[in-house]
């Protein structure tokens, strides 16, 4: 069965990561991979997966229709096609030319604006088309299943999962402790939080660096609100594993996320987390992190204080990140529930294990 995936996005990030995983692992699942993407990711998923099959096509973001998307992608002659959405409803065009050759699943990463009125309408009866929606969460599903109105043996939630290292580098050891965050330098990713929280630990005493990865429109900004702070910029990073092993602590100070594969990344190094509460990450990582309301710089630095300022309580709650991590969290468990659920869609049921049964099936 061959099945071509769709990656409509103008900046690399967790969900095109997220495909990296897949493509991989499609031919021990029985499937034959191939890949559509958008001109500006291509030289990533070329040095990512280099002997993947691959069409570049430009961007369809926002627009109202990808002939070109439509002609790559047939021309893969797929059985199955899945389209990756960076929110609900700027990859349209991408799934209106997916629905043009053949049965379409769509994978949701991130549940957001649907739209209003006539736009809302548009958008749901595209969802309606849809064979098959993947979420990493249940803020996903129930914006697919209820707000759109799609039907809920259609939607199915499948937690995110990563690469799990042979070994867990685990707490630095630094003097001061190191914490360390990495993501896009917007908004969404809670960054100005963190400073926040910082300030409050340095004007209590507590011994702390903080290393910040990732860049993006607000890096100026933040940097300003970063000054006298003992902050340090790393901008985009390329080894995210020498990243984390450089750490004592990682934080996820974001505001909106599903299930961000940095945070199981930074668990899977056997790392003490510090994350807020959104989207599907505390029910992912139950008591193995510290979970704080999201935009509360008050709690979070208690939180990241009170592991900053016991080492052994750190190394402890890293060790258990790590185990849960390698039990649930793997791109390996992943990959087996979303193949799963592919072969159901093309028609090619296959016995599954219990802890392969995706949450939702």
């Amino acid at each position: 069965m061959r099945v071509t995936f769709v990656a409509d996005s103008d900046a690399w990030g967790g969900a095109e990561v997220y495909l990296t995983h897949l493509l991989r692992r499609a031919p021990a699942n029985g499937w034959s991979a191939s890949l559509v993407c958008a001109e500006p990711v291509a030289a990533r998923f070329a040095a990512a997966v280099p002997g993947a099959p691959r069409t570049d096509v430009p961007l369809a973001r926002h627009r109202e229709a990808a002939p070109e998307l439509r002609d790559a992608v047939a021309a893969h002659r797929p059985d199955v096609v899945v389209v990756n959405l960076v929110d609900p409803g700027s990859n349209t065009a991408a799934v209106a030319a997916a629905l043009q050759v053949a049965p379409t699943a769509a994978v949701l990463h991130l549940a957001g604006d649907a739209g209003t009125g006539e736009a809302h309408r548009r958008l749901a009866a595209l969802y309606a088309r849809l064979a098959l929606v993947l979420t990493p969460s249940a803020d996903g599903r129930n914006q697919v299943a209820g707000e759109l109105g799609v039907p809920a043996d259609r939607v199915q939630v499948v937690p995110n999962g990563v690469d799990l290292p042979a070994v867990a580098s685990g707490p630095a050891g630094r003097v001061p402790p190191r914490v360390g965050a990495l993501g896009r330098l917007t908004a969404q990713k809670g960054i100005d939080v963190l400073l926040r929280a910082v300030a409050r630990l340095v004007a209590e005493g507590t011994p702390v660096e903080v290393v910040i990865g990732g860049s993006g429109r607000d890096e100026r900004e933040l940097r300003r609100a970063a000054a006298g702070l003992p902050v340090t910029f790393r901008g985009f990073v390329e080894d995210v594993p020498g990243f984390l092993t450089g750490l004592d602590v990682f934080c996820l100070s974001s505001r909106r996320e599903a299930l961000p594969l940095v945070l199981l990344e930074a668990m899977a190094a056997g790392l003490p987390c510090v994350t807020t509460d959104v989207g599907g990450v505390a029910a992912a990582v139950g008591e193995d992190a510290l979970v704080v309301p999201a935009e509360d710089d008050a709690a979070l630095a208690t939180a990241l204080g009170s592991l900053l300022r016991d080492p052994v309580d750190a190394v402890d709650l890293g060790a258990r990140a790590r185990r849960r991590a390698v039990r649930e969290m793997s791109a390996d468990l992943m990959a087996r529930r979303t193949f799963a659920l592919l072969d159901r869609l093309a028609g090619r049921p296959r016995s599954v294990a219990a802890d392969d049964v995706p949450r939702g099936a």
